[in-house]
C-alpha cells in the first residue's frame, strides 16, 4: 500500500515556527526536495532565520550528497504545498482544534499511500485523526527541539492508524537520518517528554521553595547527569554505576531510597511570585544575549557531542 521508504525524495513540511522550520533544515540537509507551507507569508522571515541557524549546524555535521537550499520551495496554499509529496510533516499549532481541521482537509487532498507524520508533543493521533478520511495512514513523528541536530523521533499509531503505517514510518525516518523509538502504545506526552517533565517539576519545586536558583538547576544538570546521560542514558547509567552486580544491586542497595520524600512529581502551584522567580533567573543567566546567539551556541555544542560521539563508536 506504501511506497518503499528509501524511494521517497520530496517532502512537505507544514508549520513555519521552530519546529517546521527545523524539520524543513533537516529533509533539505538530507538531500530530499522540501515544500514548506506557512500559513501566512508574514512567516517567511523569521522561517529564513531558522533556516540559516540550523544550515550552520548541519553544514558543520555533513550534508548529505546533493543537499541544497535550493531545493526548498516555500508556498501559503496548502494544495500547492501537498502537491506531488510523498510524505507530510506536520507541525501546526499545538491546539486539537486546529489539527483536527487540517487533518481533514490532509485527507481529502493527499493520496491515501501519503503516510502523514504529526510532530505534536502532547496531542493524542486518536484525537488527531478523528475527523480525517483516511487515519489509517497517520502517525505520531514526535521530534526533539531542535529537530534538525537531535536524533530523536517518537513513532505511535492511534486507534485507527494502520500498523503498516507506523511500521512504514519508523523505517523512513531511520532511513531519512533519525534515531526512532518504536513506542509500545499510545501515551500522553510519549516517552521524552514525559521524563523531562519530570524534572521540570521538580526543578520549579525546587525554586518556589527557595532550593535552588534557575541557575543552580542547570548548573547541577550540565555537570551532572546531563553528559553521562550521552553516553548511557538513566538506566544504564545506574546498571553500571553499581559495579558487576549491576541494576540488581543498585535497586537491592538503594531501593528503599526511592520511598524518601525527595521529590514532589506533582506540579506546583505556578503562582505569579514562581513565574517572575524563573522569569528572573533566566534573564540573569542570558544576561543581554539575544535569542539567535544562545540559540547558535547551543547549537555549536550539540553538534560538537554529536562529533564526538561519532567519534568514539566510530561511525
Amino acid at each position: 500500500m506504501y511506497p518503499d521508504p528509501s524511494s521517497i525524495t520530496r517532502i512537505t513540511s507544514i508549520g513555519a515556527g521552530p519546529i517546521g522550520g527545523g524539520w524543513a533544515a533537516h529533509f533539505l540537509a538530507r538531500g530530499y526536495d522540501v515544500t514548506a507551507y506557512l500559513h501566512d507569508a508574514s512567516e517567511s522571515d523569521a522561517f529564513h532565520a531558522i533556516l540559516r541557524t540550523a544550515w550552520k549546524s548541519l553544514t558543520d555535521l555533513g550534508l548529505a550528497a546533493g543537499a541544497s537550499l535550493d531545493r526548498l520551495r516555500i508556498v501559503t496554499d496548502l494544495e500547492a504545498a501537498l502537491d506531488g509529496a510523498e510524505f507530510v510533516q506536520e507541525s501546526a499549532p499545538e491546539r486539537l482544534e486546529i489539527k483536527q481541521a487540517l487533518y481533514q482537509r490532509l485527507g481529502l487532498i493527499l493520496p491515501t499511500d501519503v503516510v502523514i507524520g504529526s510532530s505534536t508533543s502532547g496531542l493524542m493521533m486518536t484525537d488527531i485523526q478523528a475527523t480525517c478520511a483516511t487515519p489509517e495512514r497517520c502517525v505520531i513523528g514526535h521530534p526533539f527541539n531542535p529537530p534538525y541536530l537531535l536524533p530523536l523521533v517518537e513513532i505511535v499509531g492511534g486507534e485507527q492508524t494502520s500498523p503498516e503505517a507506523v511500521a512504514w514510518a519508523g523505517k523512513f525516518y531511520e532511513i531519512a537520518g533519525k534515531a526512532p523509538l518504536m513506542m509500545k502504545k499510545e501515551i500522553p506526552g510519549f516517552v521524552a517528554t514525559r521524563l523531562q517533565e519530570a524534572l521540570w517539576r521538580e526543578a520549579l519545586h525546587m525554586v518556589a521553595n527557595g532550593e535552588a536558583t534557575p541557575e543552580d538547576i542547570d548548573i547541577a544538570l550540565m555537570n551532572g547527569p546531563a553528559p553521562r546521560m550521552v553516553s548511557q542514558g538513566q538506566c544504564m547509567a545506574f546498571h553500571v554505576a553499581c559495579g558487576a552486580g549491576g541494576m540488581a544491586t543498585n535497586l537491592d542497595q538503594f531501593g528503599p531510597a526511592l520511598k524518601l520524600p525527595w521529590t514532589r512529581l506533582e506540579a506546583p502551584e505556578l503562582t505569579k511570585e514562581l513565574r517572575d522567580r524563573m522569569v528572573d533567573g533566566c534573564n540573569a543567566v542570558s544576561g543581554d544575549r539575544d535569542f539567535e546567539d544562545m540559540a547558535a551556541q547551543r547549537d555549536r555544542e550539540i553538534v560538537a557531542v554529536l562529533n564526538a560521539l561519532r567519534q568514539s563508536r566510530g561511525g
